[in-house]
């Protein structure tokens, strides 16, 4: 899935007419770091990839064409696994697809000692309710304990990291606005 990413960043850039650098100076991104994305030699988180969709103007579905279930009813065998960079938290896209959404709903799954990697805000919301296990959310230098059967909602221009501090998997539900794929 990564180098399907990967292909559609690079195609999709050539395609605009965009240079390395141009597409750099859109997202803040390092130029190096852009190449390795392109060749397959690095990863991105979703919050790059995010950035990378912004400044391509594609919303960030495009490059996870696959994942789209392309109804209202999401049924168990449209649901598949996605992971991005970092510590190999796994996503399951539990929205439908319909013009002018504007929720994202998430199942999210963080490993043992899992975080979100750094400190990162967008424009929008945040409503999580943990499963299983706990979610550390540190926000405004304050941190959350989030136990299971608890949730947190917070506006996501603040920023904030996912932390599960535990050594057994962390489930939560994410519910988060605007819809980023």
């Amino acid at each position: 899935m990564i180098e399907e990413i990967a292909q559609k960043i690079s195609a999709l850039r050539k395609q605009k007419g965009f240079t390395l650098k141009e597409l750099s100076d859109k997202t803040g991104l390092s130029i190096s770091f852009l190449s390795q994305i392109e060749n397959g030699a690095s990863s991105l988180a979703i919050t790059s990839l995010k950035k990378v969709a912004d400044a391509l103007d594609v919303p960030i579905v495009y490059f996870f064409a696959s994942t789209q279930n392309n109804s209202f009813h999401v049924k168990l065998e449209d649901q598949k696994v996605f992971q991005m960079k970092g510590a190999g938290n796994e996503y399951i896209r539990l929205s439908g697809d319909f013009s002018n959404r504007t929720m994202e709903a998430l199942l999210i799954t963080m490993p043992p000692g899992a975080d979100t990697g750094t400190k990162f805000s967008y424009a929008g919301e945040e409503f999580v309710y943990v499963l299983d296990g706990l979610l550390e959310l540190e926000l405004e230098g304050k941190k959350y304990p989030v136990k299971k059967g608890e949730s947190i909602h917070y506006p996501s221009t603040l920023p904030h990291l996912w932390t599960n501090p535990l050594t057994e998997p962390t489930r939560v539900l994410c519910l988060i606005t605007p819809s980023i794929f």
